[in-house]
């Protein structure tokens, strides 16, 4: 359960659904995780081996996370839950709420 477990380590993992993301643009897509929250369930994710962390030789440097396998099937196991999520949660909240991360629709 700790491989889920926390408020942010779903939504990061519905973030990383539809394709590879760098950093910063998981903290804009996340309103309201701090930057060492998310480095830390992104170190936990990777750890795990759900999220994979690619470092490009670049200049400036770029690293971009992803879902492994194992990542990808875990979300969709999740689905189910974000449904219910959709249903239940974000049928009922505010118009501002809804525009957060949702859940990968399959």
């Amino acid at each position: 359960m700790d491989v889920i477990g926390g408020k942010w380590k779903v939504l990061i993992l519905w973030a990383l659904d539809e394709r590879a993301r760098r950093f910063g643009e998981l903290r804009r897509l996340l309103p309201g995780v701090t930057e060492k929250v998310l480095a830390s369930h992104l170190r936990e994710l990777e750890a795990d081996g759900i999220v994979h962390r690619e470092v490009f030789d670049e200049v400036p440097p770029r690293v971009e996370y992803s879902l492994t396998p194992l990542g990808a099937s875990l979300n969709g196991a999740l689905e189910p839950l974000g449904a219910w999520g959709r249903e239940h949660v974000l049928g009922a909240a505010p118009h501002g709420l809804r525009a957060e991360v949702r859940a990968p629709r399959r």
